[in-house]
């Protein structure tokens, strides 16, 4: 199976079916944040560097990093962030745009390869984000819609994510540097919704050969006891051949069921990382009581 190779200027992550589970961290984004979205267009990046840290701190593997503000240099405060945000840190990033022109400045900036969010199956954004990923030697996800918008036909979803692969290798971007984001739909109003994204997951593994990941909380979108419904989705949906997603992880029940699956899938020999989680502290003084008992019975076998 392909390996994702991501990185910063000193620090390398893969994305991988036989790999742990890599959790981009979602909170630099100011969609639906509009403090957030205030600070950052007046220049403010004091919560961007907080939430940074905070979600490096939590586990995260990679950071997403979006500027997307209305009537704001998108560009500029993109390319800020993106510094800023390396000098914090030394996980990989997501530059993550809708504007190509905001791609283009964070890439600029980016010190390592990094993973461009995101191309469509849409002839002008294909055209347009793949010259720029190829001639920054980054990786890209790729967004399974099209011009005719989102099917709710799993096998049309996944024949766009054939297209762009297809396109990807055409300007030279090998398959290996393909993402595929498959598209989470709300399961409060499609009720199949999980079905169809496994349906996909199989495919991309199995047939396009290429690794996945998603917005793993449109899963959950209007419901209520939201992080339990992620956690159970994240699970079924990483043994379905998910092998990266944009997440928060400073919430507990999703990063535990990402754990948890990482175990299930063999990705986490001898349980050494959930064990270094979650293994209780040991009681203050209680190795030294240990220890007194000890030499107690040593001096009585004396």
């Amino acid at each position: 199976m392909p390996k994702t190779v991501v990185s910063s200027a000193n620090k390398e992550v893969i994305i991988g079916l036989d790999e742990p589970f890599v959790i981009i961290g979602e909170r630099i984004n100011p969609t639906g944040r509009k403090l957030l979205a205030t600070e950052m267009a007046e220049g403010d990046y004091s919560r961007v560097k907080a939430d940074a840290i905070a979600q490096v701190q939590a586990g995260a593997h990679m950071l997403d990093v979006n500027a997307g503000i209305p009537l704001a240099n998108e560009p500029k405060i993109l390319a800020e962030c993106v510094e800023l945000v390396q000098s914090l840190t030394d996980v990989p990033l997501s530059i993550d745009s809708s504007i190509v022109a905001a791609l283009e400045a964070g890439l600029a900036v980016y010190q390592g390869k990094p993973l461009v969010n995101s191309v469509t199956g849409e002839e002008e954004r294909l055209e347009s984000v793949l010259p720029l990923v190829a001639k920054h030697g980054a990786a890209v996800v790729g967004i399974s819609n099209d011009e005719t918008g989102i099917s709710e036909d799993p096998d049309a979803r996944f024949a766009v994510a054939k297209k762009i692969v297809e396109r990807a290798a055409d300007h030279g971007i090998p398959a290996k540097d393909v993402v595929i984001d498959p598209l989470v739909m709300p399961v409060g109003a499609m009720a199949n919704a999980a079905k169809q994204v496994c349906h996909i997951l199989y495919r991309l593994r199995d047939e396009l050969k290429v690794n996945s990941t998603c917005g793993a909380s449109n899963f959950s979108f209007g419901l209520p006891n939201r992080h339990s419904l992620n956690a159970a989705f994240l699970s079924m949906s990483i043994s379905a051949g998910l092998t990266s997603a944009i997440t928060n992880p400073l919430h507990e029940p999703e990063m535990a069921a990402i754990m948890g699956a990482n175990i299930y899938m063999g990705k986490d020999p001898n349980c050494r990382l959930w064990i270094t989680k979650f293994r209780e502290p040991t009681p203050e003084g209680a190795e030294q009581g240990a220890g007194s008992r000890r030499e107690t019975r040593r001096r009585r076998r004396a």
